[in-house]
């Protein structure tokens, strides 16, 4: 009887269209085959050979890297995008703050009695003054 490994985890299981390649894997080797045999064929008869291939291998590189790489689950432009957030867009002090609810009603009650203050005040004051007569 054959024996087939099955993973543990199936959310690691990723469907393969052609070659056991994933489609993403398929559209960013067909973009660094489009990318890189142009340039090889353009660069091999005026640099030659060795330096046309350097060419062809450093311009097919990113696309390869955005094939395979993988850290976490997450693909590569998914880390890039996280380590410019952390690096540069984000500030690198990041201070705990919590709202805390009771000092918003301790807040709000200290408010309230300020008010209350203000318009006893005012009626106390509206009740000393005599009113004129205008005669």
């Amino acid at each position: 009887m054959a024996y087939v490994p099955v993973p543990k985890d199936l959310t690691k299981v990723k469907t393969k269209v052609a070659f056991n390649l994933t489609k993403r894997q398929l559209i960013f080797f067909a973009a660094a085959l489009a990318l890189g045999l142009p340039l090889f064929f353009l660069f091999k008869d005026s640099a030659g050979t060795s330096l046309a291939a350097m060419v062809m291998i450093v311009v097919m590189l990113p696309c390869f890297l955005f094939a395979m790489y993988e850290k976490h689950g997450q693909p590569l432009e998914v880390v890039i995008r996280n380590i410019i957030n952390t690096k540069f867009t984000r500030p690198k002090e990041r201070p705990y703050q919590t709202q805390n609810f009771y000092a918003v009603i301790e807040r709000q009650a200290k408010l309230e009695k300020e008010v209350s203050a203000i318009a006893k005040g005012n009626r106390k004051k509206d009740a000393g003054k005599t009113p004129r007569r205008k005669d």
